[in-house]
């Protein structure tokens, strides 16, 4: 069995659950995810089975979508709702849709990011979370993620007059190692103001959407399991292509170091999905030593 399950991850799971119920229901072991999800987030999380987990990476490094509520006027040390406050104050008057996209415009692009302590980002050989729960907070690296697009929606806008909060949602469109809840402390601090992430849903997650997506529950109930995979090219929709003839294609599936042709598309170091017919083989890049040459990343289909 071979290709990407898109799962909808429901809440109160790890990603890691879910690749544990996926191989008792598939009866396989190779299984793998393509991104941690927190256990309070729901949404699309690709899970690659069979020869599709040596492109696990790829689509690990695709863009992806979510759908999140931001909280204005307060912090949490986890910087979602799962912690504890630790800074409050008031907002007074409701802020403007004006307002908040001039806020968000200032984060779209390059922005640098600090992951926060409760993440799964290792220093120093630990993860930051294990730091935290040790009441410890560190020095830790910042590092430069993509915000395509941050899209306010007008009619999600509640101000808390008892709690003198302020929420709205947003859909927020993003590159690989983006946190949504750091995003959330860094527009409220724009406008002034502690904030966190109240509520988060992934959306899509390279070519996969929710529309594509089945649950565990749903993937157990089907007698053609099968039938919901999709083909494992799918997933590196977000590579350049060249396809091959039948005897390169022989050669490609021997990892062989071969003439690059007349027709490459990368740049050097840049992956490229070698295809023959409608199947991806491998995955090649230029010789990093041999001029005019280019060798193996990565050999998928060795049948």
């Amino acid at each position: 069995m071979n290709g990407i399950l898109p799962l909808w991850k429901e809440p109160g799971m790890t990603s890691h659950d879910c690749v544990f119920k996926i191989r008792k229901i598939l009866k396989t072991k190779k299984v793998g995810h393509t991104g941690t999800l927190d256990p309070d987030v729901d949404g699309v999380l690709p899970i690659c089975i069979g020869r599709a987990t040596k492109i696990a990476e790829y689509i690990t490094e695709a863009g992806k979508s979510y759908r999140a509520q931001f909280v204005i006027g307060e912090s949490t040390e986890t910087e979602d709702a799962s912690g504890s406050v630790i800074e409050k104050k008031d907002v007074e008057s409701p802020f403007s849709i004006d307002q908040l996209n001039k806020a968000a415009q200032q984060l779209t692009g390059e922005i640098r990011q600090t992951p926060p302590m409760y993440s799964a980002v290792k220093v120093d050989g630990k993860r930051l979370y294990e730091y935290a729960r040790a009441g410890k907070t560190i020095e830790r690296p910042s590092r430069v993620v993509s915000i395509h697009e941050i899209k306010i929606d007008k009619s999600s806008l509640i101000f808390d007059e008892s709690n003198h909060t302020f929420k709205f949602e947003a859909d927020i469109s993003c590159g690989k190692g983006t946190y949504i809840r750091t995003l959330a402390v860094m527009l409220a601090e724009l406008l002034g103001f502690p904030g966190h992430m109240s509520k988060l849903t992934r959306t899509s997650s390279a070519q996969f959407t929710a529309s594509d997506c089945v649950t565990i529950e749903e993937l157990a109930a089907l007698q053609d399991q099968q039938s919901v995979l999709k083909p494992l090219e799918l997933g590196l929709s977000g590579l350049k292509k060249i396809s091959v003839s039948d005897k390169v294609a022989s050669k490609v599936k021997h990892g062989a170091v071969l003439p690059v042709p007349i027709d490459w598309p990368g740049e050097m170091g840049e992956p490229v999905a070698v295809f023959y017919e409608h199947n991806v083989l491998a995955i090649y890049h230029l010789h990093p030593e041999k001029a005019g040459m280019m060798k193996p990343v990565k050999v998928i289909w060795t049948g």
